[in-house]
């Protein structure tokens, strides 16, 4: 048997949308679900010439881009439906479309505008994908795997950012609660949180460069020799998603080196 075959296996025959799949932790999974055999991967994004690029640089065969805009929930119900009448059924969803905060909010100055948009993207959109996509696999009777991208910050506290920490302790509940309601179905629900990895999100959200970006965070980490890059994150989320963790249930992987004690 080849490395290619044993490589295939992981994700073979499956059908999985990655939602914020046009860049960073997106396109990378994207990329890893199709090496390793998914018969297609839905790329929802907003970024529309990155997302057909993406799925180009794929290829057409196994991938397929379609503008999503999580925040409505009747685009991404209707992203699921169609996925699901075209292909027969949804296997895996990677929610994962999220944002930074534009500033470095504390309690005292919590500005609640610029909190609503955030959470309408990091916890109701989240919510709402996780909401369709086990609607999809209960009606279905599949037996899937839902991974949500949640981060270091759903574990811990910070003197700043208050509005992203909280957001982002918001999936891990969603991810808790969902995992034990949709358990008896057979469906998986899981997050994967990374430290700062270099995308271009984060580096518009610090104005740095990803050489810059990789050194600024270095040092957090105690694993050293490593710099954090999507395809860490990417293997954990296919993990996650596929048979190998088949008893894995509700868990919060955590990758970042080991920022967090």
């Amino acid at each position: 048997m080849t490395e290619t075959t044993l490589l295939r296996k992981k994700q073979e025959g499956k059908l999985a949308i990655v939602t914020g799949g046009a860049s960073g932790i997106g396109e990378a999974t994207a990329h890893l679900f199709a090496k390793h055999g998914a018969r297609m991967v839905v790329i929802a994004d907003i970024q529309e010439e990155l997302g057909h690029q993406v799925a180009k640089s794929i290829g057409l065969n196994h991938s397929i881009f379609i503008c999503c805009d999580v925040t409505d929930e009747e685009q991404v119900k209707a992203m699921v439906e169609w996925t699901v009448k075209n292909y027969g059924q949804l296997d895996i969803m990677f929610s994962n479309a999220g944002i930074l905060n534009k500033s470095d909010q504390t309690v005292l100055n919590l500005d609640l505008l610029a909190f609503d948009h955030l959470c309408a993207i990091n916890v109701r959109a989240m919510a709402v994908c996780v909401k369709h996509a086990a609607r999809a696999m209960v009606e279905g009777h599949v037996r899937g795997s839902i991974v949500c991208t949640a981060s270091v910050a759903a574990t811990m506290g910070s003197t700043h950012s208050t509005d992203y920490f909280m957001s982002k302790h918001a999936v891990l509940g969603l991810v808790r609660s969902a995992s034990r309601q949709l358990g008896e179905h057979g469906i998986r629900v899981n997050c994967v949180s990374p430290s700062i990895v270099v995308t271009p999100l984060a580096c518009s959200k610090t104005g740095m460069d990803a050489e810059q970006l990789e050194k600024a965070v270095e040092p957090h980490a105690s694993l050293k020799g490593v710099v954090l890059k999507v395809g860490h994150v990417a293997d954990a989320v296919l993990f996650l998603a596929s048979d190998d963790s088949g008893f894995v249930n509700g868990h919060n992987l955590v990758v970042d080196g080991g920022w967090v004690d």
